[in-house]
């Protein structure tokens, strides 16, 4: 299958390191981090003077520290060790999991921190309890014996500290002395206030389950009741024992929690219950209060997720009156979103999908106008300077591989202005009044850069210039580095997919084996213009050619594009797998016999799948952590896709991957997380059990005590080597194919950077 290229764009020519280094697994997975200086949580202070990050110690990369960078000045300091003050002491299951949601479960110290409105100080939760920082470096601890508890954060006016406790919401004064008061009280069981329950913090992208008004007049308060969840008996096996968890864990198509809003005053009284509609079946999408405070603005979505109603509702009497409704189409979805804004005059910047792209529009006074518009897809609203009428947010206009910042005057809406640099990709915030942006960009041979820009884009400092030079841990390696080249190739129904491909230096008539990763699943891009970091160096300095192709169904393509996966889970993604791997047969230095796949999580379900539809293509497979029954993952996420399995049954069994674990002809190595809490360990040992009964050849490793995530000091390590060591066997050790002569072989494809 012929591959259309793609122009070159410009890239980073990276600087020849004069003693050149082997790359090892230790090496990849070892302190300090190769891809140099990686900060999270970005922000700028409330009065602007200084930049604040989280950035992890040289010698324990997965320790966080809260760190300041002057903003006239450049000069960084470090505001709060997190081993100088830390306990050690052991975190909730609570928090635990809700470090999972976050994708966060391996870190620690800190790992999130709230600046007081003032500017003065920083509330930094650590090992449980939390702490006041100043700006000098004291910290001040608030709590005792781990009762930090949950989602802390300052109010609106830096009054009051708020965090939740053993399932309520509790209040503390920030003035020194004032003692902790829960303003709810009958949070025990099944009931809980102020958090979000376990599909809104794991599908929704929802954190937090109670909301500060401006005013600090109230708050809203989420309160869930499990009981009508199925309890799911979890064990979570470890290296000296066993603990079993009956987690309520909302299997696709079983009840899910009872949600309920309130609003309250911030010591608990004249608590009144928001009217969210008489359907109980429903799911809290998002809450905000407008900026004067005078109503919140309430996200509600059905079952099927295919409404999403905009509710403004009054909060002395908590009477809701729907603004807007956005549907979707019968073979569709939504998609929540947190590209959106409530305006000092009323109006709303709000994202949607109605054109068949993600793009902007206002809504005021019940009219809409389209901001945005085109073939291309707006990801995410950085920021709205209200003054000047000038919205900025990430999109990919100008490449679908790139994410770039934008900017978009309302006074002139469809006319965009680019404001970042083409051949990276880019995330991007800004401080409230939109005054400036914090700008992270990386490239293929450029590890994360972050820098403070003006609006117009221009760079006024690096906060963390990143330059792979002499001194930076990836310097060394740089000899080896080889250049990431992308191409394009059609699906089936004609649609365009996107690939990249990095290849060792090639020798004429050398036929080369394949690590081909995937994902395949919904709402992950992989192939894009960004820093993949030195796993893939790695594996290509070991003779692999690193390969992996986006799918329909994946994101930032409109919606035709990805709908293609609805109610057909294991299908398109499957096949355009496959596209993937017939272009790559086809191309005279690879070797067709010696394809291997490798996935984790929708990854895992998809070499499964792989395996079981198309027999011979791959020469091997890794499955990790594997869904392998729709049934047993969550309402949210598989509903979206899938619809209910009661609705629907015969489009669960399709999708299903043990019912086929018979078909597998190649050779398979399951992989799992004996703690996780997610993709529960039932999904691999069903699996197992199957490929058992049917003397299906498999291998398995297993890891006690790993979550979802299997990872961290020694673990990832031992991973990889794994993996590796089972593809040596099964892939790499076949004979090699007789050496074709030099004129047969094509040049590879045309590098973009």
């Amino acid at each position: 299958m012929a591959a259309d290229q793609e122009t070159p764009a410009p890239a980073p020519v990276p600087v020849v390191a004069e003693q050149p280094a082997t790359l090892t697994l230790a090496r990849v997975f070892g302190n300090p981090d190769l891809s140099g200086v990686q900060p999270r949580a970005v922000r700028l202070s409330p009065d602007g003077r200084l930049v604040t990050m989280l950035r992890a110690r040289a010698d324990e990369k997965e320790r966080f520290d809260l760190w300041a960078v002057d903003t006239a000045t450049g000069a960084e300091r470090m505001l709060v060790d997190s081993r100088a003050i830390g306990s050690g002491a052991e975190l909730s299951e609570a928090e635990k999991m809700q470090r999972e949601r976050s994708r966060i479960g391996g870190s620690r110290g800190i790992v999130s921190y709230d600046w007081s409105p003032d500017g003065r100080s920083i509330l930094v939760p650590l090992d449980g309890d939390l702490y006041m920082a100043t700006l000098d470096g004291q910290t001040t601890r608030l709590t005792q014996g781990g009762s930090g508890g949950l989602n802390p954060v300052i109010s609106p006016r830096g009054t009051t500290i708020s965090f939740v406790r053993d399932q309520n919401l509790y209040v503390q004064p920030v003035k020194a002395g004032g003692a902790a008061k829960a303003i709810t009280t009958d949070g025990a069981g099944t009931v809980h206030w102020g958090e979000a329950e376990f599909v809104a913090q794991e599908e929704m992208d929802r954190r937090t389950g109670y909301w500060w008004s401006p005013d600090e007049r109230y708050i809203a308060v989420e309160r869930f009741d499990e009981a009508p969840v199925k309890v799911a008996v979890r064990a979570a096996i470890g290296a000296t024992g066993t603990r079993v968890y009956e987690q309520r864990y909302p299997a696709a198509g079983t009840p899910n929690v009872l949600v309920e809003l309130y609003v309250m005053k911030p010591d608990g009284s004249g608590a009144v219950k928001v009217n969210l509609g008489t359907e109980r079946d429903i799911y809290l999408a998002r809450v905000d209060w407008l900026p004067d405070g005078s109503a919140l603005l309430v996200q509600r979505e059905s079952r099927d997720q295919h409404r999403l109603d905009m509710l403004r509702v009054d909060p002395a009497t908590g009477r809701a009156t729907p603004l807007f409704s956005e549907k979707a189409g019968q073979r569709s979805w939504l998609n929540l979103s947190d590209a959106y804004r409530p305006l000092g005059d009323g109006s709303l910047i709000w994202r949607s999908e109605r054109s068949g792209f993600g793009h902007l529009y206002r809504f005021a006074a019940g009219k809409w106008t389209q901001l945005t518009r085109g073939d291309w897809v707006v990801s995410d609203l950085v920021g709205v300077d209200e003054k000047r009428g000038r919205i900025f947010f990430t999109a990919n206009k100008d490449d679908v591989l790139e994410q770039h910042v934008y900017a978009v005057d309302i006074a002139k809406p469809n006319q965009v202005t680019r404001l970042t640099e083409r051949g990276y990709t880019y995330t991007a915030a800004m401080d409230g009044a939109a005054s400036r942006l914090i700008l992270s960009r990386s490239g293929p041979a450029q590890p994360a850069q972050t820098y403070l820009a003006d609006v117009e884009g221009k760079r006024l400092a690096w906060l963390n210039e990143n330059a792979v030079v002499p001194g930076h841990p990836y310097f060394p390696y740089l000899p080896s580095h080889q250049p990431t080249k992308f191409g394009t190739l059609k699906a089936a129904d004609g649609s365009v997919l996107h690939w990249e491909m990095i290849a060792p230096p090639l020798e004429p008539g050398k036929r080369y084996p394949v690590f081909f990763q995937h994902y395949g699943g919904p709402g992950s891009q992989t192939v894009t213009r960004g820093w993949q970091g030195a796993l893939p160096q790695f594996l290509v300095d070991q003779g692999w050619i690193f390969f992996q192709i986006d799918n329909r169904g994946s994101p930032h393509r409109g919606k035709a594009f990805e709908d293609q996966i609805y109610h057909a889970m294991g299908t398109v993604e499957v096949a355009d797998q496959l596209a993937g791997a017939e272009y790559l047969k086809t191309l005279s230095f690879v070797d067709p016999t010696r394809i291997a796949t490798y996935g984790w999580s929708y990854g895992g379900y998809m070499s499964v799948k792989m395996l079981e539809k198309t027999p011979g293509v791959y020469a091997a497979a890794v499955a990790g952590a594997p869904v392998t029954e729709w049934q047993l993952y969550d309402t949210h996420y598989t509903e979206r896709y899938m619809g209910d399995p009661r609705l629907d049954p015969a489009g669960y069994a399709a999708s299903n991957a043990v019912s086929d674990a018979a078909k597998i002809r190649d050779p398979l190595l399951l992989i799992h997380g004996m703690a996780d809490d997610n993709v529960f360990l039932d999904n691999s040992t069903a699996l197992a059990a199957e490929l058992q009964r049917t003397a299906t050849p498999f291998e398995m490793m297993f890891y006690p005590g790993q979550t979802h995530r299997v990872g961290g000091a020694g673990i990832s390590e031992h991973l990889w080597g794994t993996i590796l060591n089972f593809l040596d066997r099964t892939v790499k050790s076949r004979p090699e194919p007789v050496p074709v002569a030099d004129t047969a072989l094509p040049p590879p494809p045309t590098p973009e950077n």
